[in-house]
């Protein structure tokens, strides 16, 4: 079984340590990095190369952001995603831009969780669907809508809708009763078909005005 690394950085150490138990308490997850600031995470993290680095927003000194933008730059195979409590359209926007590819809030359930990591480590963008909803209204709000999706099928924009919504690829198989390798095919060719790669720029393209 492929392990998937993870690297964690939070500054509260209950959050640190309960982060770091659920992901080594499943098999097919590891993780033996965890720091407490951005400033400990610039210096370690590139020489450990993680798979996947859970990343809080507001951290002492240097923030969550920033760190991520920084990292981005030096560890271009590793995926961040943020894990915070806040669900502000700044913070939101400012992480995607930085490089953050998928935006959690902490109080996602440990099942979720896990599920996104893989989803993450797969090629996916997890969001909260609040995340995704806020997404989704920015981008009505700014855009109209593109003619681009006129070329998905009737799949296509049924899957499309659901990453809209904030689903991950293994509740959009359960919800179309198909495999999940089935629903990578289609967000693959979804992907192809709009001219992105990730699941924010397939809601920008959708929603623009």
């Amino acid at each position: 079984m492929e392990i998937i690394n993870v690297a964690i950085v939070e500054d509260v150490e209950e959050i640190r340590n309960a982060l770091r138990i659920l992901i080594n308490g499943f098999d097919g997850f590891r993780c033996d990095h965890a720091y407490s600031t951005a400033e400990d995470a610039l210096i370690n993290i590139p020489s450990v190369m993680p798979d996947v680095v859970l990343m809080d927003v507001h951290l002492p000194g240097k923030n969550g952001i920033e760190c991520v933008k920084e990292l981005k730059k030096l560890c271009v195979t590793t995926q961040f995603m943020m894990c915070t409590v806040y669900d502000d359209d700044d913070n939101i926007f400012e992480a995607l831009r930085a490089g953050a590819t998928g935006y959690l809030l902490k109080r996602t359930s440990p099942a979720r969780m896990l599920e996104a990591i893989r989803d993450l480590h797969a090629g996916g963008s997890p969001m909260s669907s609040e995340i995704v909803r806020r997404v989704v209204v920015y981008m009505q709000q700014k855009d109209k809508p593109s003619l681009a999706t006129e070329t998905l099928t009737q799949r296509e924009k049924e899957i499309l809708n659901y990453l809209s919504k904030g689903y991950l690829y293994k509740e959009i198989a359960d919800k179309l009763f198909v495999s999940k390798e089935t629903v990578k095919k289609h967000i693959h060719n979804i992907y192809d078909k709009l001219h992105v790669q990730t699941r924010t720029d397939a809601l920008n393209k959708a929603f623009r005005r």
